[in-house]
């Protein structure tokens, strides 16, 4: 009974996150509530809690992390600036002539915007704000302009540079280098965020493509869904100029990791100085705009490092009651060796992304699985990619997906919440789809981040 401990502790915090009590504190202080019973009869080692001021100081000291805030501020000010409503304005009247024009710049912009910002809840808010009600008007059919919007908006899960490949990035590290000290390996090349990023590109485009394809068909079977409309002219001009900024983002950003110039670390602080460089020769930042990007950025930092920190005390405990021994003797019990650890994995996974955030599950889950998937053989870079696709698609799984609600929170009462759901279900096939090709392809995930190592 008492090797299941690790287990009652994972199964109490669902419960209570599910309650609605904050992340962080819920973490911590079951964490601790779990080791002061195992102290008191005798099940748990006190010396253990004495690791974790060492663990918060390598967590504020983590040169990786100080990307997360930089990020953060660089989408934001794109947000608050308006440049991002700029662009999708001026693309919706350059192809709102064409069936599935105005949707497929929809997912043009949106994928701008996620390898801009990478931030999914502002991408479906500001998307479904902008651009929602103008399909509508135009005649698009509410679940197919739902269901576009809502995945457009979750690219930001997976286009570099994403938050959520900063913080999956630095755990699969931690849990890649605990993995091959356990398989007594003291040698091997470390794993980084930049090489996620990379990893990421490929698979990210894919999805893109495959959204376009889907629309261009519904465009061309289903006009009435998508209807072309006869809108006023934008110049070539004026449409460069809205595309210029996001675009120079992202080549200053992913251009800079790619060629080894900078760390993401450091490519993070070109994108914010960029942003607010762009942003100020578009006069579109101000001193009052500047002070709410500022806020936003704090609160949004301050709830990553707290859930960070709580749960890596969690982390701790969990390993003070064999945790780790739990799992791996689970996963070397299962049938069919690894691939059906894997597949237990990320069912559990995309089954918890119905009720926790990408941080929470990215700081709670994965450290407690990654070291012990790794040492069975898999590539961390392309565990990784797996990972967050299977996110993004728990994302926008009805009936609790988070994009869903986010974009309810938004959309007129006229559309319907079954109308979303609809929607969605062709883009969730696109990516299973592509998690399928991941699957059968590792390269498409593996070949860049190895093809440019030096």
């Amino acid at each position: 009974m008492l090797e299941l401990i690790p287990l009652f502790m994972f199964v109490v915090v669902c419960l209570a996150l599910m309650l609605g009590y904050p992340v962080a504190f819920t973490l911590a202080g079951i964490a601790l509530l779990f080791a002061g019973f195992g102290i008191v009869f005798g099940h748990f080692d006190t010396h253990l809690l004495l690791a974790y001021p060492d663990r918060v100081f390598g967590t504020v000291s983590n040169i990786t992390l100080i990307a997360v805030p930089l990020f953060i501020f660089m989408g934001v000010v794109l947000e608050r600036s308006k440049i991002a409503e700029e662009l999708l304005e001026n693309m919706g009247h350059a192809c709102s002539r064409f069936p599935a024009g105005l949707g497929l710049s929809v997912v043009l912009v949106g994928a701008m915007m996620a390898a801009s910002t990478g931030i999914v809840g502002a991408t479906v808010v500001t998307m479904g704000l902008m651009s929602l009600p103008t399909m509508l008007k135009r005649g698009y059919n509410p679940a197919l302009a739902c269901g576009t919007i809502c995945a457009t908006g979750t690219l930001g899960q997976i286009i570099p540079p994403s938050i959520a490949l900063v913080l999956l990035g630095d755990i699969i590290s931690s849990a890649y280098q605990q993995a091959q000290l356990n398989l007594g390996i003291y040698n091997a090349l470390p794993i980084s965020v930049g090489d996620l990023f990379m990893g990421a590109i490929i698979p990210g485009l894919l999805l893109v493509v495959f959204y376009l394809a889907y629309l261009m068909y519904i465009g061309a079977r289903h006009p009435q869904q998508a209807p072309a409309v006869a809108d006023d002219e934008v110049s070539g001009t004026r449409l460069l100029l809205s595309i210029f900024p996001p675009l120079l983002l992202v080549i200053l950003v992913l251009g800079s990791i790619i060629s080894g110039a900078a760390t993401p670390t450091e490519a993070a602080g070109v994108g914010a100085i960029a942003a607010i460089i762009l942003a100020l020769l578009k006069r579109k930042l101000s001193w009052e705009i500047m002070a709410g990007v500022v806020e936003s950025t704090t609160k949004v930092t301050t709830m990553v490092f707290a859930i960070l920190l709580g749960a890596s005390l969690f982390s701790l405990v969990f390993h003070g009651f064999n945790g780790e021994a739990l799992i791996a003797d689970f996963f070397s019990a299962l049938p069919g060796g690894k691939y059906s650890a894997l597949l237990v994995v990320m069912l559990i996974i995309f089954l918890l992304g119905f009720i926790l955030d990408f941080i929470e599950i990215t700081f709670l889950v994965v450290p407690l699985i990654g070291p012990v998937l790794l040492q069975m053989g898999f590539d961390p870079i392309w565990l990784g990619i797996m990972i967050a696709i299977n996110l993004q698609t728990s994302f926008l799984t009805p009936p609790f997906g988070f994009a869903l609600f986010y974009l309810r929170g938004v959309a007129p009462k006229s559309v319907a919440t079954t109308a979303i759901y609809r929607g969605v279900f062709p883009f969730i096939g696109i990516q299973v789809l592509v998690l399928l090709l991941l699957a059968i392809y590792p390269a498409l995930a593996t070949w860049l981040p190895y093809a440019l190592r030096p």
